[in-house]
């Protein structure tokens, strides 16, 4: 990613600073506070936000962040007394303020939306249903992760009904806080009903409203508002559930006797966290994974029989790992121990077989990978994530068709999602192992362009290029993949990448020589 600003330039691929041509000398945690802020600059960046990303959860004097806050003012021009970039936000946090350029042609959003001319997708054959995250109108920008956390369990609620075709949240999301007609959104992402709403929270009482609209008619099918206690909050959402299903499908509502099934936690406390994390995970940022990890360590404390936050935290350590963020052989017990937890705490939420399915198959447990991968859609059939990791168990277990077939399916419940580039990686993988590597370019290409630090796609890049015998390409595809992930080795590649047979891994690792790795 590539953020311009006055006279500056911050690539965080390669991490510099650029003022002009001249290069600024930052230490590393006075670079990581620039990215965390500037990456984050739509709200207040609080002190144990920036404690949990640049210094990994430690507690640090007021001095020691003064200082780190000081040099990065001074690096780019500014100054405690101007606060004209980084503004100090008394009793709250900090916040970059000043004006980013637009992106130049040829740099590439760390993670874009999904707008690089995806078609236009038809409706489902079942009714389709996208709901916007709730308008937080509190206020208060710190309290947006409490509306978008009341947004995400509705829609989590009605993607377990599979009867419904839902829209994942990440690709509802990218609405946030824009004014696009419903019929744009709708036509966008391929459904014919939208969901939309409101927060107020004040002390402890919250107001919500919600309505549904039909988009072909452009008419309201159902609107309610409820003005409750902020510890009534889950049943609210259930409430707003039962009227969608009965609104759309009243004959199934009627049959079913629907309730919303789920397991919620002891404490509001830790549902909160929780929230707030799912709110810096989705970002698909190394700071923003480090805050979530240490927000659902807190929720964990609190509420240790939270089964999502320990799903959640699981899926943190191993998408760390995959890339290339944390070392695999610490990742992968910690994201053990906490899938195992979520599955004992709660054994029908769709995060924890996600997250143990994350696990096995770095176990090289390929049949129990996936088998936890199908529960997890069995229990939610549209959870986008669980979808393109199951695409990932199967293309690395020679079953490229079906892997091609999950990725498409993933970018179809969220084709604007920050993840889309994971789905196309994964796509790309799978047509690589299906020796269609001009696809597999294509592909991974297309995954770069979404996110210039995914170095699944790189990898994929690499290989396929020199599989297709361009090894110029491949050369080049090499060198922006070492810059992406440093570490990069036959060594590690026949170590962590959980190919299940040594003919195929001997193929891949074959394809990276030709490239010039060793």
């Amino acid at each position: 990613m590539i953020f311009s600003f006055d006279a500056y330039t911050l690539d965080t691929g390669t991490r510099e600073l650029r003022r002009g041509s001249e290069l600024v000398s930052l230490e590393p945690q006075v670079f990581d506070l620039l990215v965390l802020l500037i990456d984050n600059r739509g709200r207040v960046v609080s002190k144990d936000d920036i404690m949990a990303s640049v210094w990994e959860g430690r507690i640090v004097s007021e001095s020691t962040l003064g200082s780190r806050i000081n040099a990065a003012r001074k690096a780019i021009g500014d100054s405690g007394a101007r606060q004209e970039l980084i503004r100090t936000i008394a009793r709250k946090g900090f916040r970059f303020v000043g004006a980013l350029d637009e992106p130049a042609p040829d740099s590439m959003p760390e993670h874009a939306s999904g707008d690089h001319a995806r078609p236009a997708f038809p409706l489902p054959d079942r009714p389709s249903i996208a709901v916007l995250p709730f308008i937080n109108m509190s206020g208060n920008s710190e309290q947006d992760y409490f509306s978008d956390g009341i947004s995400e369990d509705i829609i989590t609620a009605l993607s377990k009904l599979r009867w419904f075709f839902m829209i994942a949240r990440n690709s509802s999301f990218i609405y946030k806080n824009r004014s696009v007609h419903l019929k744009q959104i709708a036509g966008e992402l391929g459904v014919g009903y939208v969901v939309e709403g409101s927060v107020r929270r004040i002390g402890g009482r919250v107001r919500i409203t919600a309505q549904l609209n039909d988009v072909a008619t452009g008419s309201h099918l159902w609107a309610e508002r409820y003005d409750r206690s902020v510890a009534d909050v889950f049943a609210v959402q259930d409430e707003i559930t039962e009227a969608i299903v009965a609104a759309i499908e009243p004959q199934l509502y009627a049959a079913e006797n629907f309730r919303a099934r789920r397991k919620t936690p002891d404490s509001l406390d830790a549902w909160d966290l929780v929230m707030r994390a799912l709110s810096h995970y989705w970002r698909v940022t190394r700071q923003d994974n480090v805050v979530a990890q240490a927000l659902l360590e807190k929720a964990i404390a609190i509420d240790p029989d939270y089964g999502q936050a320990s799903g959640v935290l699981a899926t943190s350590y191993m998408f760390s790992a995959h890339m290339g963020w944390a070392d695999m052989t610490t990742a992968v017990p910690q994201a053990e121990h906490a899938a195992l937890a979520a599955i004992k705490s709660d054994s029908e939420d769709p995060w924890a077989h996600l997250a143990l399915g994350q696990v096995y198959l770095m176990a090289r447990r390929f049949d129990d990978s996936l088998a936890e991968y199908e529960l997890a859609l069995r229990l939610n059939p549209n959870f986008a994530l669980a979808q393109a990791y199951y695409g990932l168990s199967l293309s690395y277990s020679m079953r490229w068709q079906e892997a091609n077939e999950a990725a498409g399916r993933a970018i179809r419940l969220s084709p604007r999602d920050p993840f889309v580039a994971v789905y196309d990686g994964i796509a790309a993988y799978a047509q690589f192992v299906g020796r269609n590597y001009a696809e597999a370019i294509d592909l991974a290409r297309q995954a770069i362009r979404q996110r210039a630090d995914f170095v699944g796609g790189h990898r994929v890049l690499t290989a396929a290029a020199a599989a297709a015998g361009d090894i110029r390409a491949a050369e080049r595809a090499l060198q922006d993949l070492r810059r992406a992930q440093p570490n990069i080795s036959l060594a590690w590649i026949a170590a962590h990448l959980p190919i299940r047979l040594d003919a195929e891994r001997e193929h891949y690792l074959a394809a990276f020589r030709k490239a010039g790795l060793e």
